[in-house]
């Protein structure tokens, strides 16, 4: 565990005559700065102090400063990377982050935010959506009346990655251990480098041209150069390091698994990525993760999300999302709206479920 963070930022021990304060200089009508100012920033401080310890380690990031962070990247739909970037150039980001003065270099590396978001967990990201319910009822956009209807429904939430295909997996496979056995200096016998783009090539075009024998060929050309190489890796490193030991697993993993597999790999870096089918017209497979969405019928908050691994049953999900719900909000819904993917016997106590449409009887 790291230290808890200094009281003082290093641009508020800066005071030079000649520096102009961000709320001096921001402008006060601007959406980021009022909610800058009516967030309680206390609270966080309170929930996520407990993650630090007293006087052991290295001094943490400021605390507003992390999840500032993380509200600016879901306010817009932007990477680690991207937030951080955005934080250098954009003085309403900063003020929103507690910074006092303007500040010229960056914030933290992108992978602090991933090893806080570990850190706090599940329950540690839910006081930021709790913080939001809060702040529009003490705004008075949402009253207490609007928690007793809610609606709850499902949807995938994509990760960045291509259409997955075996070639395309094979190819990419072995062209990251490669570059990691360089990085350990490990002398391969061969790393089909060219080989293997060249039948990655040729895999295209025939695939293309609906030459299914020739692909299929080239694929087991592509899997083959993989599997030498994996190999030669575990034959001339006895004790790997994890991140050689997690591509080793993946690209065993990949090198085994068939059509009918379960739990396949569709990514390397994102190898808990799956394939969900919620028949759609338009996109028939989706690769992701499982989302369950608790909304108010009127205004359409958002007052509970859950990510649903191993793609279970939207009614078996119905009675987790509404615990989360009274957890989250401390009120528990009268009436909750359903589609018919939550079909069943479900008895959530205290709540009557309507699933929506109903299908009209024959006369």
């Amino acid at each position: 565990m790291k230290m808890k963070p200094e009281e003082n930022s290093k641009q508020q021990n800066q005071g030079e005559l000649f520096r102009n304060r961000l709320d001096q200089i921001l402008d006060p009508r601007h959406p980021l700065y009022q909610i800058a100012n009516k967030i309680d920033w206390e609270k966080f401080e309170k929930e996520f102090g407990k993650y630090y310890t007293e006087k052991t380690g290295r001094p943490g990031l400021r605390i507003r400063l992390l999840v500032g962070l993380h509200y600016l990247k879901h306010a817009y739909n932007v990477s680690d990377e991207k937030v951080v970037e955005g934080y250098l150039e954009n003085p309403y980001w900063q003020y929103v982050c507690g910074n006092e003065y303007f500040e010229h270099d960056f914030p933290c590396d992108p992978t602090s935010l991933v090893k806080w978001r570990k850190r706090i967990g599940s329950d540690g990201v839910d006081k930021f959506l709790e913080e939001t319910i809060f702040l529009g009822q003490r705004e008075g956009q949402i009253k207490d009346p609007e928690f007793r209807r809610v609606n709850v429904d499902t949807t995938v939430q994509e990760k960045a990655i291509t259409f997955p295909t075996d070639a395309k997996l094979y190819h990419r496979m072995r062209q990251v251990l490669v570059k990691e056995a360089s990085k350990e200096n490990i002398q391969l016998r061969q790393s089909y480098k060219r080989k293997s783009k060249l039948a990655f090539i040729k895999q295209g075009r025939y695939f293309h041209a609906k030459q299914s024998k020739r692909a299929n060929k080239e694929t087991k050309r592509l899997k083959t150069y993989l599997g030498s190489v994996k190999r030669d890796i575990e034959r001339k490193v006895e004790n790997p390091n994890e991140r050689l030991k997690s591509l080793l697993e993946i690209s065993e993993r990949i090198l085994t698994q068939s059509k009918n597999s379960k739990n396949k790999i569709y990514s390397i870096h994102a190898p808990e990525v799956e394939c969900i089918s919620k028949g759609k017209s338009h996109k028939r497979y989706e690769f992701g993760c499982k989302v369950s969405l608790v909304t108010t019928s009127k205004s359409n908050w958002i007052v509970g999300v859950q990510a649903l691994h191993d793609n279970p049953y939207d009614g078996h999900t119905l009675k987790d999302a509404i615990n989360q719900m009274e957890k989250i909000v401390g009120l528990r819904p009268k009436e909750v709206y359903v589609d018919l993917g939550y079909k069943g016997k479900i008895i959530i106590r205290k709540t009557f479920k309507f699933i929506f449409p109903i299908k009209a009887e024959r006369k």
